[in-house]
């Protein structure tokens, strides 16, 4: 299911019903904003545009159509960061869980260390906190549960993983994914621009150090 409804006094969700959509869509809209964009947002199933004080009747005309673009030709249609180089994320896996996640996938901490390090991944959307990637790929031996009590603060760098994703704690915060190592690269300065080192559709590769 597709189409664009509002969200809000300023708003438009445009439901693009696949992660790849909302990411060509997301493309689409840098590429060629429509007057009056103030912030898009790609999650897994919808792009919100916001657009304050803009005409909503003429902003969804032209959604509907760059809707119709990213729906229309997947194979050809942009991605979000197809032609960069990953960002490779340096991690000395000695998180507190490798251990239980071992454990969990029924494997050797070495596999679990060599699964993670040993595929390129994609942030599907950002979430939860600035700067909070949600890493797709993840290779399915590792699809294991979040904790079942969060921990009350994450150190920021830490490499972690929940259910079918990935991720890299951008600050420190409370967190219940488990964690496998940590990293020294900072992938979120307010005085950078833009701030987050990733969006979606940036590739990502860990490396063991």
């Amino acid at each position: 299911m597709s189409g664009v409804r509002a969200a809000g006094e300023h708003g438009l969700l445009v439901e693009t019903g696949a992660l790849p959509v909302s990411h060509r869509l997301d493309a689409l809209l840098r590429a060629r904003r429509p007057a009056g964009v103030v912030d898009v947002v790609p999650g897994p199933e919808t792009v919100l545009v916001v657009a304050p004080g803009v005409d909503q009747g003429v902003l969804r005309v032209r959604l509907e159509e760059l809707l119709s673009e990213a729906l229309r030709a997947p194979a050809e249609g942009p991605a979000a960061s197809a032609e960069a180089e990953p960002v490779t994320v340096p991690v000395t896996y000695d998180g507190e869980d490798l251990e239980s996640v071992a454990e969990l996938a029924g494997l050797p901490v070495e596999e679990v260390v060599a699964r993670h390090a040993g595929r390129e991944l994609v942030v599907g959307w950002l979430g939860f906190a600035p700067g909070f990637a949600y890493l797709t790929g993840l290779d399915p031996a590792l699809h294991v549960p979040r904790l079942a009590t969060p921990r009350t603060s994450v150190p920021a760098g830490s490499v972690a993983i929940a259910g079918q994703h990935s991720a890299v704690y951008p600050t420190a915060s409370p967190g219940g994914w488990r964690l496998l190592g940590r990293t020294p690269l900072r992938i979120w300065d307010v005085a950078a621009d833009p701030p987050s080192l990733f969006r979606p559709g940036t590739r990502v590769r860990f490396e063991r150090m």
